[in-house]
């Protein structure tokens, strides 16, 4: 039987999880619960010998740092395919799916949010022998989620028959609404009621010939996209007009609610989505005192709480049931059960037109990060790191001077018409208007302090000649 070809959903901006994750760096791209990324180790749950390399779609702002991440960790995908705009799920498989029948129409997809947390990998992978048991004969697989509370924050997907020759599967009796508290308990008490995981197993031609029957217009504008789109270096731009064009949804209001395939496979893979940081501190291991200390962090009579640093000594005295989270630019602390109110804190910096919820302090470029070190009216002073390799486009700045000093490793400097080399304690001009590149041809990383004056020093002052990543 054919390989299953996992389909990584990367285009959340994991607001709950703020001040860690913001829009241009969020949840699923963070080390939040093991020391790899929440996307790599979605990935790398499904690398054994029964999957194909994955397609990864997401949108374009994230795509060096997934290429990054996924290469680093020896789990280069077979595609990442970039969403001009976030359109849900449906489409997103579709797009998959139309990818992968060109190859194979018997091509089996699993589709998983990159952001989710299963810490029984083992339950994951024999629930999806069976899921892939009951796909080969057209059902429509989804995982169902064994639930241990009568949680709210979830969709419930209710067991009807079993399914015919696969053991532990079901054919699904209907799809049910996050339900209030009276009625969550009700379902643990009657069982046969599951978390619905949002994660599917299916033949990508079985999707498209559902999804082609309930929504046609959806499978052509993603066809179109497809065909009109384009390769961009290791990336495939799906067409913009043709996909903002797309109605979007779900695939289990598009799909899963109105064909007659659909299978549920129950699995208790200790599964979360990690939708807050209580939910993290729930999943998470505790000290004595039932907290969850990360970073420097001192704790004087605290108790069955979150705290977090991602930098500077966090002291913490008389706290109980308490998430504290501490970034280079933001403190956040709330009340345990309020945990989910932290998006309500990002729609006010939003409204207004603040900037904290988009951009950490520490910005990823393809090339490496910048971090704002100090910042006042007509100067600002940054830290640049540029890994081996790393090139940033010949450019200009029409209303700001930089200053380069070399703190570590050596730098390779295109000023105008003259190309030098700065080794460490060395330094460099580049005046307003003048054509500059700045390249580590070293194997270490090269760390370069910039200071930059003028009269305006947004990141929209930039013009770009050439640039190795495309962005030109």
């Amino acid at each position: 039987m054919a390989s299953i070809v996992p389909v990584i959903l990367s285009g959340g901006s994991g607001t709950r999880l703020w001040p860690m994750s913001r829009t241009l760096y969020p949840k699923q791209l963070q080390s939040l619960y093991s020391e790899r990324s929440m996307l790599v180790e979605t990935a790398g749950r499904v690398s054994g010998d029964d999957f194909a390399a994955p397609i990864v779609i997401c949108n374009a702002e994230h795509r060096f740092v997934i290429a990054e991440q996924l290469h680093e960790a020896g789990l280069g995908p077979h595609s990442i395919v970039l969403e001009p705009v976030g359109r849900n799920t449906a489409p997103a498989a579709a797009v998959a799916a139309l990818m992968l029948v060109q190859d194979d129409p018997d091509a089996l997809m699993l589709l998983m949010p990159s952001d989710h947390l299963i810490t029984k990998p083992e339950a994951f992978l024999t629930a999806c022998a069976q899921a892939r048991s009951a796909a080969a004969t057209g059902a429509l697989v989804t995982f169902g989620i064994i639930p241990n509370a009568p949680e709210t924050g979830f969709g419930y997907i209710h067991q009807g028959q079993p399914f015919t020759d696969v053991d532990g599967c079901f054919r699904i009796d209907r799809f049910v609404e996050k339900p209030d508290k009276p009625t969550a308990e009700g379902y643990l008490a009657d069982g046969g009621y599951f978390w619905n995981s949002g994660i599917f197993l299916f033949k990508a031609s079985d999707f498209l010939t559902e999804l082609t029957r309930t929504h046609p217009d959806m499978v052509e504008g993603c066809r179109r996209s497809i065909e009109d789109g384009q390769r961009d270096m290791d990336f495939f731009r799906l067409h913009e007009e043709r996909f903002r064009d797309i109605k979007g949804d779900s695939i289990d209001y598009a799909v899963m609610e109105k064909t007659a395939n659909a299978v549920v496979v129950p699995v208790d893979m200790g599964w979360d989505d990690v939708g807050s940081w209580s939910a993290l501190w729930s999943v998470g291991e505790k000290d004595e005192q039932g907290n969850i200390l990360l970073g420097d962090v001192i704790a004087h009579d605290v108790n069955g709480s979150y705290v977090r640093s991602s930098g500077q000594l966090v002291a913490t005295i008389g706290l109980s049931d308490t998430i504290v989270v501490t970034t280079d630019d933001v403190v956040l602390i709330a009340d345990k059960s309020r945990a989910q109110d932290v998006k309500d804190v990002v729609a006010v910096l939003e409204s207004e037109g603040r900037t904290e919820h988009q951009i950490h302090k520490r910005v990823y470029r393809p090339w490496g990060w910048y971090q704002c070190m100090d910042a006042a009216n007509h100067f600002q002073v940054k830290q640049l790191m540029i890994h081996p390799g790393g090139v940033l486009s010949l450019q200009s700045h029409q209303h700001r001077s930089e200053h380069w000093v070399v703190v570590s490793g050596s730098a390779s400097v295109v000023r105008g018409d003259e190309t030098i080399t700065l080794g460490v304690n060395e330094s460099t001009y580049i005046p307003a208007g003048t054509k500059h590149r700045l390249e580590n041809k070293g194997d270490a990383p090269l760390f370069i302090i910039e200071v930059q004056t003028g009269s305006y020093l947004g990141e929209d002052d930039i013009e770009r000649f050439e640039d190795l990543y495309g962005r030109s």
